[in-house]
């Protein structure tokens, strides 16, 4: 039995407003490293090559599991490593193992440029369970964002890794595809569909670039009437069947509220849990969010100087009551119930004004 909408939605508030009362954490990011081997035109988090803060040693995010282990309610959290580029680091199983004897489950967000066979069978015996590839398109366009010549034939290989051990090995093991869609491949979507579906990729994520970090330097960002066939093109993906009778799960990113499109391009409402139930551990001990929230207004706390836990339980004010977005473009909307002034990640202060509106948008083409 399908509900109708307003029921969804009214049942989706209530969800949303005891899930804000109790957050209770269950998805923690943990950026292990700032080094990255790839020099990417929409890197949020500007990482280099070399960078000037030192990886977090395993030893002291373990601590921060112990820590939640102890007073943590939710038994099962997972964990997702990211950086920077995680498999730069030699010692990365070392940190699955920990997070593992605690009783969660982990994985990584990769560029895929240093994934190799031998490398794959050392994280799943440490007992990685997931996997995220960045696949930007086609080879041109994803090695221009990435900015690198051989980072197509490489993240290919690493997928072939992975999608042959899940053949084998069904259930086992879950990966999906990351694409972030700008001006330069929105309109070869429907060609990579296809690849990927050849490919045998199970699941696809897609995201917008927003304004952050190195991409605030290079307009990457689509115009509304592209933003919009983006969103029309999620909605015929996720119910296409190709000749063969193939398809593949798509979802688009968490990023906002969206109008009509709400359940016609991911599976849930529009909600930003960041500091409701997800939280991230910065390279140099910061705690905040998700890693996309990187305004310095908005980190919480350090592990070095007080316990996550602590952190967890007694900050996060703004996340969990966001009356304080209700300003500017946000303070007159007759949607703000179902937005809150959109992701925290497109708020550059508490006092500016939200840097972007996906449904004004979307609106703005008479279209919703």
């Amino acid at each position: 039995m399908d509900f109708p909408l307003w029921f969804k939605r009214f049942v989706f508030l209530k969800y949303r407003q005891k899930a804000v009362k109790n957050h209770k954490l269950d998805y923690l990011f943990w950026e292990c490293t700032l080094r990255c081997n790839l020099n990417c035109l929409h890197c949020g988090s500007d990482c280099t090559k070399a960078a000037g803060i030192k990886d977090m040693p395993v030893e002291d995010f373990a601590g921060v599991l112990d820590d939640i282990k102890e007073r943590n309610p939710v038994k099962k959290i997972n964990v997702c490593i990211t950086g920077g580029e995680p498999l730069v680091r030699k010692d990365l199983e070392d940190a699955g193992r920990e997070i593992i004897k605690r009783g969660y489950n982990w994985g990584i967000v990769t560029n895929g440029l240093l994934m190799t066979q031998e490398r794959f069978n050392s994280l799943r015996k440490a007992g990685m369970t997931s996997l995220s590839f960045s696949l930007d398109g086609f080879e041109k366009e994803h090695n221009h964002l990435r900015q690198n010549p051989q980072s197509w034939e490489k993240v290919l290989e690493g997928i072939k890794i992975v999608s042959d051990y899940q053949k084998k090995h069904p259930g086992r093991f879950v990966y999906d595809i990351i694409t972030c869609v700008h001006q330069g491949n929105i309109h070869s979507l429907r060609q990579f569909r296809e690849f990927l579906i050849e490919n045998n990729v199970p699941r696809w994520r897609i995201f917008s670039i927003f304004p952050e970090g190195r991409a605030r330097e290079n307009d990457l960002s689509l115009t509304p009437l592209q933003y919009k066939e983006l969103m029309d093109f999620i909605v015929e993906t996720r119910s296409y069947i190709n000749k063969d009778g193939k398809s593949i799960q798509l979802n688009y990113s968490c990023e906002g509220y969206l109008g009509k499109y709400e359940l016609k391009v991911r599976d849930y409402f529009f909600f930003c849990r960041g500091g409701i139930s997800i939280a991230s551990v910065w390279c140099n001990g910061n705690v905040g969010a998700c890693l996309s929230v990187r305004s310095p207004e908005l980190i919480q706390g350090n592990i070095y100087q007080e316990k996550f836990m602590d952190i967890w339980n007694n900050k996060f004010h703004h996340m969990r009551d966001r009356s304080w977005a209700k300003k500017g473009k946000c303070a007159g909307c007759k949607k703000w119930n179902f937005c809150l002034g959109n992701g925290m990640h497109l708020h550059d202060d508490l006092s500016s004004d939200v840097s972007r509106c996906n449904y004004a948008i979307l609106k703005s083409l008479h279209h919703n």
